[in-house]
């Protein structure tokens, strides 16, 4: 397996959600941390040729998968208070441009659409390497993190307990793993 400093071969990649997770965490009370994901999603990269910063990303997320293990708080989730999703049933990301950190680091700059609202979003990336797969394919493997503030997306709706304390964090910390398979189609399993 190559190692995360040496880059994925250039062309198009696809991202295999089935061995890829995109995963939110939110503040609870103040005191503990809610764990939610994702699980409809997808999306493609293209590694440029000759500059690398000249790649792209754009990926997709079906907003009314969202599952935090509880039913009630999921159907509260897809309302209109938070991600509206009969209104907007898609969050999206298309990257704008891509700086490299560190040996196996970037920063891919891109702008987020999500509760029908637009933002520029930077998210920490991590290389992790690239190797042959068990189907004859090759993957390449990344490891991305941000933070987003729900007023950024017009989701301010709270609830203010006695003490104080907001029922939830303004925060949201959002974390992906994510497995792509060169080429432009997925093996089936």
């Amino acid at each position: 397996r190559q190692g995360g400093t040496e880059l994925p071969p250039p062309g198009p990649w696809t991202i295999d959600p089935v061995h890829s997770s995109v995963a939110a965490v939110a503040q609870h009370l103040g005191i503990s941390s809610v764990h939610g994901r994702f699980t409809e999603f997808g999306g493609s990269i293209e590694i440029a040729p000759d500059d690398v910063t000249k790649s792209r990303v754009e990926a997709v997320i079906r907003a009314a998968s969202v599952d935090t293990g509880n039913e009630m708080r999921d159907t509260h989730l897809r309302s209109a208070d938070f991600l509206d999703v009969e209104q907007h049933p898609e969050i999206t990301f298309r990257s704008t441009g891509l700086a490299q950190a560190g040996p196996d680091r970037w920063t891919v700059h891109g702008e987020l659409a999500m509760h029908g609202v637009v933002r520029p979003v930077g998210l920490d990336l991590a290389y992790l390497g690239t190797g042959a797969d068990p189907w004859g394919g090759t993957r390449a493997a990344f490891r991305a993190s941000t933070e987003l503030h729900r007023e950024d997306f017009a989701m301010n709706y709270n609830q203010v307990l006695q003490a104080g304390i907001a029922a939830i964090g303004t925060t949201l910390k959002v974390e992906l793993d994510i497995q792509a398979v060169q080429g432009a189609a997925l093996p089936a399993a």
